[in-house]
């Protein structure tokens, strides 16, 4: 009677035991692909799966984007500058089927392929283009590592330059540099301005030498100016002396011939005569 019992025990715990081996579960943000005594024969969307124990084999594989940093490499540049540069990069896999059976590892085999094609892109800029053009190089080492990893299922969504370390005596030569272009630009402004002031200056004198008066109202402007200071000192322009004398010959010309009575007109007949 005991016997009895625990065959049917035993062989539920067995339906139960290949009832958990048969059944697995696939998160949504992964991909199974299933091997049948080792073929591959399909993938397997996110859900509950159910498999044959022992015979199958499901191996899950996330899609999400992973983020890979580039560690720093020692690159010199194409004019011979020794650089240090990291980058990161951002991948997903597309196919899961080729993600498992092209490769080996997609994760280490995308971070030493993009070791290589940091170095050899950056290799061939110049150091202004690898500071100034980040963007460009961006692209082209986005494009390569495109391209290798098509064939393994993975897509290379974008990759980014993260840090360039230059030498202390580069850094010293290139600070020297941009305050030796400050100063050209400043001498530059600068002699601008001393064209314009000429120029402004040279059509003034102009118009002085049409109106003579000018000069000198411009010289009354000058004394105004200094008797602001409250100076102790009186200057006089050399030609306001003269300019003084001619205005006091003006007005007595003026004067003069404000006094002179005109004759008064005749007929032509003598005067007084009969």
């Amino acid at each position: 009677m005991t016997f009895l019992l625990i065959v049917p025990i035993a062989i539920v715990v067995v339906a139960l035991l290949i009832l958990a081996l048969s059944l697995r579960v696939v998160q949504q943000y992964e991909e199974g692909v299933l091997f049948r005594l080792g073929r591959v024969v399909g993938q397997k969307k996110p859900g509950l799966v159910m498999i044959v124990p022992v015979i199958d084999v499901l191996r899950r594989v996330s899609l999400r984007i992973v983020t890979m940093p580039i560690q720093s490499q020692g690159i010199i540049t194409r004019d011979n500058v020794s650089v240090d540069v990291s980058a990161v990069a951002y991948y997903r896999i597309v196919d899961a089927t080729k993600a498992v059976v092209a490769i080996e590892n997609v994760a280490s085999a995308i971070n030493q392929i993009a070791q290589t094609t940091l170095r050899k892109v950056v290799g061939q800029h110049t150091l202004d283009e690898t500071l100034a053009e980040t963007d460009r190089i961006n692209v082209s080492i986005r494009e390569i590592l495109d391209v290798q990893t098509e064939d393994w299922g993975v897509v290379v969504t974008l990759v980014e330059l993260k840090d360039i370390q230059l030498p202390d005596s580069m850094k010293r030569a290139m600070a020297r540099q941009a305050e030796a272009e400050r100063e050209k630009r400043a001498k530059i402004i600068a002699a601008e301005g001393e064209s314009l002031a000429a120029a402004a200056l040279g059509e003034a004198a102009d118009i002085m030498m049409a109106h003579p008066i000018a000069l000198q109202l411009r010289n009354l402007q000058s004394l105004v100016e200094i008797g602001v200071d409250k100076n102790t000192t009186v200057v006089f322009p050399a030609p306001l002396m003269s300019t003084i004398q001619e205005i006091g010959a003006f007005l007595t010309r003026e004067r003069a011939a404000t006094t002179t009575v005109p004759a008064a007109p005749t007929n032509g007949r003598p005067v007084g005569g009969s």
